[in-house]
């Protein structure tokens, strides 16, 4: 299948997902810090959470799973050989190559999500606190953060924190090497080389439309980072016209971990903003590049996002996140990824249900509230022209830090007509 994502809304075609699985249980109160989470999961209550994501998904496009796509790979020598070295070297536990290479590509699958426990047999691991060599992908079902698709390129993430480079391993090895995919990689593991200042992650990277990405600089995708994305964009576009727009974040609460947490976009002329990071007076500039012919040619600051956007020919009208009458609920609903939006169609979104004030200002911008459920078993349909937000359950799964853009890959998407 030919990787082809030119916006944040056109109808999905294919999409990558993960199972939330023995990962997330592998996990104590004391490790959940070094997991990025704010809390440990009930796996058997996001697992209920999550089908409701899956089921509405398979209903509409083509569904590929992460651990599917790497046992093929693993089924080729040379290729778990390949990944293992770079696993074992990156994790320094070259000890355990010769173990993990006798597993079957079934076995070690699950193992290089959901951990490897470590042998206690020298002195130095019996008195090592850490339980596990390989620890678990905690953060895996978070698929937007490890890879990007661009138009027909996927970016391989240098993540911000050491506990998720194996998941950008793992994609790089499934895009090149699972035989699914036709796309160009961007690998930026390998450009940023030991450069401990250049990270970035999908949850920063929003394509507003085919010459517009948005990123986000913040705690996980820094300036250095940002600058070798556009270097590579100058590089794989250097034809026509390019604008990149930046949007400064917080480092502090967790909940502006990405710009995907304040900004998403909903149809062809709305978006989602937590407004006052988005639209309010505040310390965090937005910048904006343009890129021509594949030089830059331009940065400076702007107002905001909205207000470039609109100068750019896309006229958006913002959805405030937790409604705007109360800033109380917009904080607790951003808290609970009420920004964070997933849309699998001009106006056809997936949220958490949770939020009931943003939800209530979709409804009264004409969009009909639909619970998953209904979808999956028949007794609503999304399809036609009419706007929707379906929604699923999210008692567990916010608690992971993310919500429906996060918890997604889109792979290809039809063209938007603007």
């Amino acid at each position: 299948m030919k990787i082809d994502v030119q916006s944040e809304i056109g109808e999905l075609r294919a999409v990558l997902l993960h199972n939330p699985g023995a990962e997330v249980e592998n996990m104590t109160p004391k490790m959940a810090q070094r997991a990025l989470y704010s809390d440990i999961l009930n796996l058997s209550i996001a697992q209920e959470e999550y089908a409701q994501l899956k089921g509405l998904l398979s209903k509409i496009a083509k569904v590929y799973y992460v651990e599917d796509l790497l046992v093929k790979v693993l089924g080729n020598e040379s290729e778990k050989r390949a990944l293992l070295e770079k696993i074992c070297m990156s994790e320094q536990v070259g000890h355990y190559f010769g173990t993990l290479m006798d597993m079957s590509p079934s076995r070690l699958a699950k193992v290089l999500i959901e951990g490897l426990p470590a042998e206690i047999n020298t002195l130095t691991s019996f008195l090592n606190e850490d339980y596990y060599a390989l620890f678990p992908l905690y953060n895996f079902y978070f698929t937007r953060d490890s890879s990007v698709t661009i138009g027909d390129n996927a970016l391989i993430c240098k993540m911000a924190n050491k506990v998720r480079m194996r998941e950008s391993l793992i994609m790089e090895s499934i895009y090149r090497s699972s035989g699914e995919f036709e796309t160009g990689i961007i690998d930026a593991c390998d450009s940023g080389g030991g450069n401990p200042n250049i990270y970035m992650e999908g949850g920063d990277i929003l394509i507003a439309r085919d010459d517009i990405l948005l990123i986000g600089n913040g705690m996980r995708t820094s300036t250095q980072g940002i600058d070798l994305l556009v270097s590579r964009l100058c590089r794989i576009a250097p034809e026509g016209r390019r604008h990149v727009i930046v949007q400064q974040l917080p480092h502090s609460p967790e909940s502006f971990i990405h710009l995907d947490m304040v900004f998403t976009l909903l149809d062809r002329d709305r978006c989602m903003v937590f407004e006052p990071l988005i639209l309010g007076d505040n310390q965090y500039q937005t910048v904006h590049i343009i890129i021509d012919n594949g030089k830059v040619v331009k940065i400076s600051s702007v107002a905001n996002i909205v207000s470039v956007l609109r100068r750019l020919g896309m006229d958006l009208e913002p959805v405030v996140c937790g409604g705007g009458a109360d800033e109380w609920d917009q904080e607790r609903e951003q808290w609970h990824s009420g920004a964070n939006f997933f849309a699998f169609a001009p106006g056809k979104v997936i949220s958490y249900a949770r939020n009931t004030h943003t939800l209530h200002e979709l409804s009264k911008c004409g969009f009909e509230i639909i619970p998953a459920w209904d979808v999956i078993e028949g007794r609503a349909d999304v399809g036609g022209d009419k706007k929707c937000v379906v929604t699923i359950e999210g008692s567990e799964l916010p608690r992971g830090g993310g919500g429906a853009r996060c918890m997604t890959m889109p792979l290809s998407r039809k063209a938007v007509q603007w």
